[in-house]
């Protein structure tokens, strides 16, 4: 079990920056990471769909002899993260909770933003946690479907960007929050920018960083960590155009990317009923 590697899975090419922050934590670990390239985005999609298509993608992983589980997509995290956990015997993380349990470790927060797709506030899952592990917290949530595309197209230090930027984020700069939570996989390469509008004072939390912290945590309470003694190594599978996801992915991870294989996950008999539950 030590020995095999760490799946991670999102809808598109998001997912990297967990990929890039595990990698920086986990150097020694192997990671094989799958991007639904062909069905991006879940966004739109209805709960009993992304429950499909996340069992779909962790029956892949499972039969990669993968040790865990990552989830690096908010609408799958929370849409179909306990559905998953009930389908398979290893453990299985998701970014939603490492983020909010990150805005709140500081006892003085009281007022937290979230920003991220139309799907994942829609679920209310930042909101309903928050609230539940501290309710006299004031959540304010929005929308910025712009941001995902703009990231996508490498236009992050682009007018058009600032301007998406500044109107998305007009509420938090009349009233800034404590504590900022990006609530989708592609706003870390926005950080930079988000400062230079809100003030480098703002304490903002970066769900790749902290599902990062809770896989090293994982591994090392269940002693499955990989031998630290050889570097680890990484295999991308996507479900289409594997040059595309190359070219718009490694500024996701910072940095080349190897071999990207193309893997049509649907053609697995789940055994399913329409509305997304075994049979």
């Amino acid at each position: 079990m030590n020995e095999r590697p760490i799946g991670v899975f999102d809808s598109g090419v998001g997912g990297l920056t967990v990929v890039k922050e595990i990698r920086a934590a986990l150097p020694h670990e192997d990671i094989i990471y799958f991007g639904d390239t062909a069905r991006v985005p879940y966004g739109s999609k209805s709960v009993p769909v992304i429950r499909r298509f996340a069992l779909e993608i962790t029956r892949f992983l499972e039969s990669q002899r993968v040790k865990m589980v990552v989830v690096a997509c908010n609408t799958a995290s929370a849409l179909a993260l306990d559905f998953l956990r009930r389908q398979t015997g290893l453990p299985v993380i998701g970014v939603i909770d490492p983020g909010v349990r990150a805005a709140l470790r500081s006892p003085a927060v009281k007022r937290v933003g979230v920003i991220g797709t139309r799907a994942t506030i829609r679920s209310e899952a930042y909101q309903k946690r928050l609230q539940r592990l501290r309710q006299d917290c004031r959540v304010i949530a929005k929308a910025c479907p712009l941001l995902v595309p703009i990231v996508e197209e490498n236009l992050v230090g682009s007018a058009i960007a600032r301007q998406a930027l500044e109107m998305y984020l007009d509420e938090f700069r009349a009233e800034p929050p404590d504590a900022l939570i990006l609530a989708c996989t592609h706003y870390p390469l926005l950080k930079q920018a988000i400062r230079e509008l809100l003030g480098p004072g703002l304490a903002l939390i970066d769900s790749a960083e902290e599902t990062a912290r809770e896989v090293v945590e994982v591994l090392a309470a269940r002693r499955i960590e990989g031998p630290r003694d050889r570097p680890g190594t990484e295999e991308f599978y996507v479900s289409d155009s594997p040059e595309v996801f190359r070219q718009v992915g490694e500024p996701f991870l910072g940095r080349p990317m190897g071999a990207v294989f193309e893997e049509h996950v649907w053609k697995r008999d789940l055994g399913l009923g329409p509305d997304g539950t075994p049979c």
